[in-house]
């Protein structure tokens, strides 16, 4: 698997999503994260707007002198502000923030507003897409029901779901399903949240010389996801994409695979069966 920084998936949409992506939650003073991770070829940011940061987001993507229609941008609607003209007015804030005139790709960000709500926030986010303010919409955090009801009503289905993903965790039924279905998986949390002393890992960040952040980051791309790792930490912003000059065997992918401890092993909250 021949991959690079600049390497990305063309979404159906005929958009291209760079495979990696600085994820920036708990990060409200997120510009120098930015800043490091676009001068060392990042072209892709993960916020929300929950993170509280999609001003900052904006702020660094001007000040970083890359040009916008090469970064690619996310945001995300909460489900307190779901329902159709909701929505819309959490998309057109979410613009205002930004201080773009369009964002790449913008998800629902959890499917707990239940299903009469959700589906209204998801005919907001097609309209808008109409309307360009958003190119690709997509959601996070839904279970295979959750994306179901939305071909159930006749409508778009999402092309991205973003999820808790990371070999303790490794949703494999949402995974099957989207894979199935033509739906690219982003990995939120791909670095554990830090919890790198398992064996395992440590043996193989050994084998190839790396750390485990660097480890966890290659699994997650050799799987096909596009994992959102996150630091606000400069070096480490740098470091989490040195990723891109070796690749793990089978063998060793294999026993990755091995430590999936289901729900268990979560490390996020993360509503899987929510109605």
């Amino acid at each position: 698997m021949s991959l690079s920084i600049n390497s990305a998936v063309r979404l159906p949409t005929g958009y291209d999503m760079p495979v990696i992506g600085l994820g920036v939650y708990q990060n409200e003073d997120c510009r120098p994260a930015c800043l490091a991770s676009l001068k060392h070829g990042y072209r892709h940011i993960d916020s929300a707007r929950l993170y509280n940061n999609e001003d900052e987001v904006g702020k660094a993507v001007r000040e970083s002198g890359v040009p916008r229609n090469e970064v690619f941008l996310t945001s995300k609607v909460m489900h307190h502000e779901h329902g159709y003209e909701n929505t819309l007015k959490a998309i057109d804030d979410s613009l205002k923030r930004f201080a773009f005139d369009y964002l790449d790709l913008y998800l629902i960000h959890s499917p707990l507003s239940g299903k009469a709500k959700r589906l209204e926030a998801w005919k907001a986010l097609l309209e808008a897409k109409k309307t360009g303010k958003l190119r690709t919409v997509g959601v996070s955090n839904y279970n295979v029901k959750h994306i179901e009801e939305i071909r159930e009503a006749g409508l778009e289905v999402p092309v991205v779901n973003q999820i808790e993903l990371h070999p303790f965790c490794q949703q494999r039924p949402i995974v099957e399903y989207c894979k199935r279905n033509n739906i690219l998986i982003q990995a939120y949390c791909p670095l554990v949240r830090g919890k790198h002393d398992n064996p395992v890992l440590q043996k193989v960040a050994k084998k190839y010389n790396k750390d485990v952040a660097q480890i966890l980051v290659r699994w997650s791309l050799q799987h096909g996801f596009v994992p959102l790792p996150k630091s606000s930490k400069p070096e480490r912003v740098v470091s989490n994409a040195n990723v891109f000059d070796f690749q793990i065997s089978a063998e060793d992918m294999a026993e990755i695979d091995g430590l999936d401890q289901g729900k268990a092993g979560a490390v996020s909250w993360n509503p899987v069966d929510a109605d």
